[in-house]
């Protein structure tokens, strides 16, 4: 097994790196978009944070990973046939992290009904994709913005339902699809669709670094990680080990963490100022504003973690406007001064 570059070593790009935090205590946030210049790390903080995580739990038998301690109704079929009152044997497995090829086929992303073996044996055979490997852990996309009509179709059905459904010449198999859905990209190289921009909960833009010391930093740490891996990840280890048990902890208190009516205001407020379309908007900044005051080890969402959350979860949903020279960043930073003061 490979070793994974510590998260913790990561040097600045503070938003990317909060924002997909979030995502691994809230899932219902809705994923994170990464635009930004290539070489600034995107897939390796991807990488990082899964490894980072704690392990997961699953019924050991299961082909898609389902979570023993899940409602029947959020488990795939074979799961629901040994009944409520069963306790299957379980299994403890990294968070995967399954990464999207931009050639790939829509068979091996959705998974693969064997028609032979289901006329000549009268069994479903099914070959799960990589959708069923991703569940419970990261789907990842680089170049996100460069894949094919018919995939993006695929994601949205998907991303909606949270489940994945397979169908070929009247058969028909079922299972769950939950991930966190992580896209990366290079805005020079084509747009994303809408539909699936207003899909992704977070947006997050990633610059290299422009500051002499920065870039020695980055330098320095890749090449001692490179030369010697094992010492280097061990050197990080008690920075990751007090970050994941951050994180487990803001997963526990997350649901004892009120949206109060003020809060819901201030994020509708926000969002009026901006003129973003539809309700996600809202809705993905108080996920995301009460995951960050978990993750912070707050009692209650206030309005500095709206603040904090507001340009990662508000920048992609505006709309555009020709006349306007200000970049999105720039429109949301002054919005929150009209809201919330300077």
């Amino acid at each position: 097994m490979s070793v994974v570059y510590p998260f913790s070593a990561i040097v600045a790009q503070d938003e990317m790196k909060l924002a997909l935090v979030i995502a691994a205590i809230d899932p219902s946030v809705g994923g994170v978009l990464v635009f930004g210049d290539r070489g600034t790390g995107k897939s390796t903080t991807v990488r990082a944070l899964a490894a980072l995580l704690p392990p997961m739990r699953v019924v050991a038998d299961c082909a898609y990973g389902c979570d023993p301690a899940a409602p029947l109704d959020r488990r795939c079929e074979d799961c629901r046939k040994r009944g409520p009152g069963a306790a299957p044997k379980t299994r403890t497995v990294p968070v995967p992290v399954v990464d999207l090829p931009l050639g790939a086929t829509e068979d091996r992303v959705v998974g693969a009904l064997d028609l032979e073996r289901a006329l000549a044996q009268g069994v479903k055979a099914f070959e799960p994709g990589l959708l069923a490997r991703a569940h419970r852990g990261f789907l990842y996309i680089d170049e996100v913005n460069l894949l094919e009509d018919h995939l993006v179709d695929v994601l949205l059905d998907v991303a909606a339902s949270g489940e994945n459904v397979v169908e070929r010449e009247g058969l028909s198999v079922r299972h769950p699809a939950r991930f966190v859905l992580i896209g990366s990209g290079n805005p020079e190289e084509g747009e994303l669709r809408p539909q699936l921009l207003d899909r992704f909960g977070l947006s997050v833009e990633v610059r290299t670094p422009t500051d002499l010391a920065t870039r020695v930093q980055v330098v320095r740490r890749r090449d001692d990680f490179e030369r010697d891996p094992a010492a280097f990840v061990a050197t990080w280890e008690k920075q990751d080990a007090a970050l994941r048990r951050r994180i487990v902890k803001a997963r526990e208190r997350l649901k004892a963490i009120p949206a109060t009516d003020a809060t819901l205001e201030r994020a509708a407020q926000l969002c009026l100022q901006l003129g973003t379309d539809g309700l996600r908007g809202e809705l993905t900044l108080v996920r995301a504003a009460r995951a960050f005051a978990a993750f912070e080890g707050d009692a209650q969402v206030t309005d500095a973690h709206l603040r904090r959350v507001a340009p990662p979860a508000l920048r992609h949903r505006l709309r555009r406007n020709p006349l306007e020279e200000a970049g999105s960043s720039v429109r949301v930073e002054r919005a929150l001064e009209a809201c919330f003061g300077a």
